[in-house]
């Protein structure tokens, strides 16, 4: 059995198909079947044999995206534009304590979805009963939480490049503050945290080489032997570099402090 991967969001999930024996190629535009109803998507990964078992059942596309088909969706996304122009409009108008942040229509027009996120519990049925008067579609309302509202959003982060939620991580990956500790970062929330508030995605990229390489690394404070043969103590480590500072016995009355790599060294037990 052949899968594709296909999109839905510029960033978000692949979701996996069967092509049916269509010709398709990557990014070609086609039309299926999702959660939300029916969608256009672009193709991210070519047909391929599905290897391992599936358990879920794979749906099959619905067809290969025409020229009609693409002029609807760019029309949607103008709409989607309007859309969201009148509901904030509307949100101030009835004050209501919540911030939109996307408007979005299913590829059919069936549902209008806008996602926004809010502080508290918001009572927004009056919301969703003026809007369904104005669109004359269904109307959804879905709350996200801060991280889903900057990847929807997109920013640059203190490294100067596009947030990597918005550009190129499709699904949030599990961040912890000891991966921040494993490379040796500032614990200052302001030094470690995204545009969201959360912790960076980022310190997972590098968090298995750190586990790695820290695993190989003496403690500060250990006892060893350089290649003279003299006795000293680890004072401070670099990780990525893989060498030591030891504080080393010259003589009764003189220390020094000199830089070796691990391979040089010997921990004393």
């Amino acid at each position: 059995m052949k899968i594709i991967g296909v999109r839905f969001r510029e960033v978000g999930k692949i979701c996996y198909y069967d092509p049916d024996d269509i010709d398709i190629d990557v990014n070609d535009r086609v039309i299926a079947e999702t959660d939300r109803g029916v969608e256009c998507g672009r193709v991210i990964l070519a047909p391929r044999e599905l290897s391992n078992k599936y358990d879920n059942p794979i749906k099959k596309i619905i067809r290969k995206a025409d020229l009609e088909d693409v002029v609807r969706y760019e029309e949607n996304m103008k709409k989607e534009k309007e859309a969201f122009d009148i509901c904030k409009a509307k949100i101030i108008e009835l004050d209501l304590p919540m911030k939109l942040i996307l408007a979005e229509y299913t590829f059919d027009n069936a549902k209008l979805l806008f996602y926004f996120t809010a502080e508290c519990r918001v009572d927004f049925r009056e919301l969703v009963k003026i809007l369904a008067s104005i669109f004359r579609v269904r109307i959804e309302l879905r709350q996200v939480g801060v991280r889903d509202e900057t990847k929807m959003v997109g920013g640059v982060g203190s490294c100067g490049r596009a947030l990597c939620c918005h550009s190129y991580l499709s699904d949030f990956v599990p961040v912890s503050i000891k991966m921040a500790k494993e490379q040796s970062l500032s614990l200052n929330p302001a030094k470690i945290s995204g545009v969201c508030g959360r912790l960076m995605c980022c310190l997972k990229n590098e968090a298995e080489t750190y586990e790695y390489l820290n695993r190989k690394m003496p403690r500060e404070g250990a006892s060893v032997c350089t290649p003279l043969g003299e006795v000293g103590v680890i004072v401070s480590t670099s990780v990525l570099r893989q060498t030591v500072k030891v504080l080393v016995n010259k003589s009764e009355d003189a220390k020094e402090i000199e830089e070796y790599s691990l391979s040089e060294i010997r921990v004393q037990a």
